[in-house]
């Protein structure tokens, strides 16, 4: 074995999570040594690669704005548009069942991602500004360091002798291999039991063509719905639809353990039979088209957590590596931006002699907070998914907390700010535990109501107040606007939970709200239902 070199820093994984994260330090770190282990030879496959396509607007203003590749998200990758949900079980006319999506774009911008061909070109930017990226390598051994030591990575490439590499720095971005999690024992389960399967198809899926009624192409400009991330629903499960901008189109089913088994669905022939039942129009889509898929893979259980992210000693876990919740509302790519974020903030400051110990451990609380608080959205609740009634009720809220909450704290830099999120505990804890009561009782509420599934699109781009709410992400804010934001934001937030409440118990009387309005400051001042769609 040879010494090949000493680094500031190494990360294992070039996936996604590792290359961001190497050109986010370069950008911060122009002098500093990096140098990222992939496992996989480049460049990887389009198309058939890694699940993980769409992204939401944190991880969308990270990659175009963040990173400043806004270059290559509108000329490589398809600007989405939005997410949209069909309450379609067992149904072929997608045009005579509830729809929830925007009738057009709203301000802030969101992709639909070819994970092959950004990862590539990942690579190449990442090369070109000097990370050493080292790629069909696989990792024999790792020795962490303590102190000042420095850590020690054996790794083999083209089956050659093992090379070692010390580092500084160790940030593990292997994504579910988890080296890091395994070495140190630092695996964590959580409440969420549900499994997903999915493929790609080197075909596109257009939702558009199940339908010849005019009416119903007129309700969206553009009339390209294709371009959403589209939700097929029904009772505990939902199924997405994802176009790539290399013609493939990625479809998915992600369904609660105890309403569909994992045995119906962990192959492909399996997968294709339960959607003949559950959605027959995108069965009849695929039949015939066998010979075009790309690939195919089955999670069981894909929910996890992990005990340690950042270490005193130098090390973190970053992305799929540490954490992950659910592909529903994808936020994935989020969680890879926050916890780079927060890297790169750590290895900067302890490479300017800074102890890293106490502030990794105040981002760790804060990345594990942004994580819990995300994760009652989707504990227990697939059985709300195929409830046309109150499920867009729940989407409106679960968005309303994630852009008047965790986006503001990103889009204005906030993250590693510790005295301003500090000083907004009050706001931000009370938001949080708001948000756990509405979880529960949106659960009780779907229990009940008539999930009446009616021709009827519910527009939220006709909603005033959830159309600025996602456009003034993109506001300059001050540290006291961003103050003012967070309060008016969070008193928002209470007023639709008011409103959600007093709907609720209409049409369902007997409901128990009183966790709810325990929590609310007094009756919301915007008029009855203001803040909700006129038809839900």
């Amino acid at each position: 074995m040879n010494t090949q070199r000493h680094e500031d820093i190494a990360i294992l994984g070039g996936g996604l999570a590792g290359l961001t994260l190497a050109l986010q330090l370069r950008q911060r770190l122009p002098a500093a040594g990096i140098t990222v282990l992939e496992k996989r030879r480049h460049p990887v496959p389009v198309a058939a690669h890694k699940v993980g396509e769409s992204s939401v607007e944190i991880a969308a203003n990270y990659f175009d704005t963040v990173l400043g590749l806004g270059e290559h998200m509108a000329a490589c990758q398809l600007k989405k548009f939005g997410f949209r949900f069909f309450f379609s079980d067992g149904r072929s006319d997608i045009d005579a069942v509830t729809e929830l999506g925007a009738s057009r774009y709203l301000a802030t911008p969101s992709y639909q991602i070819d994970r092959g061909i950004f990862e590539n070109y990942l690579a190449e930017r990442a090369a070109a500004c000097g990370v050493r990226f080292i790629d069909d390598c696989a990792v024999q051994e790792l020795t962490t360091g303590s102190g000042g030591e420095p850590h020690r990575i054996a790794y083999t490439r083209n089956a050659s002798e093992p090379e070692i590499l010390s580092t500084r720095w160790l940030v593990d971005a292997s994504g579910r291999a988890g080296l890091l999690k395994r070495k140190f024992g630092l695996a964590e389960t959580n409440a969420h039991n549900a499994n997903a399967a999915w493929f790609r198809i080197a075909s596109r899926i257009n939702v558009d063509d199940w339908s010849a009624n005019e009416a119903w192409h007129g309700l969206c400009e553009p009339p390209a719905r294709w371009l959403s991330t589209n939700h097929l629903c029904g009772d505990g499960y939902w199924v997405w639809l994802i176009p790539l901008s290399s013609g493939s189109h990625s479809v998915g089913i992600v369904a609660d353990e105890r309403t569909h088994p994992f045995e119906t669905i962990n192959s492909l022939e399996r997968s294709l039979d339960w959607l003949r039942v559950h959605q027959p129009r995108l069965a009849l889509e695929l039949e015939g088209k066998r010979g075009l898929v790309q690939d195919f893979i089955a999670f069981r259980r894909f929910s996890y957590g992990c005990r340690k992210l950042f270490s005193g000693d130098r090390w973190a876990i970053t992305g799929d590596a540490g954490l992950f919740l659910d592909p529903f509302y994808s936020p994935g790519g989020d969680f890879i931006a926050i916890s780079n974020t927060y890297v790169t903030d750590l290895v900067a400051r302890e490479l300017a002699g800074e102890p890293c110990g106490p502030r990794a451990a105040i981002c760790e609380r804060f990345l594990r907070t942004f994580y819990e608080s995300m994760l009652t959205l989707y504990v227990d609740q697939y059985g709300i998914f195929g409830d046309p009634q109150v499920l867009p009720i729940k989407v409106l809220w679960d968005y309303t907390y994630y852009w008047g909450v965790l986006c503001q704290i990103f889009f204005q830099r906030r993250l590693t700010d510790l005295a301003a999120l500090t000083a907004l505990r009050l706001e931000l804890t009370g938001a949080m535990s708001l948000n756990d009561a509405m979880q529960l009782f949106l659960r009780q509420w779907s229990g009940r109501s008539r999930r009446e599934n009616r021709p009827i699109m519910l527009d939220q781009a006709s909603l005033g107040w959830f159309v600025e709410l996602n456009r003034g992400l993109r506001d300059p804010l001050d540290d006291e606007a961003f103050r003012q934001r967070i309060r008016e934001t969070t008193a928002q937030f209470a007023a639709l939970a008011e409103q959600i409440v007093r709907r609720a118990c209409e049409e369902c009387p007997g409901l128990d709200a009183t966790a709810v309005r325990a929590l609310l400051p007094g009756p919301a001042a915007a008029s009855v239902d203001s803040m909700l769609f006129a038809a839900a």
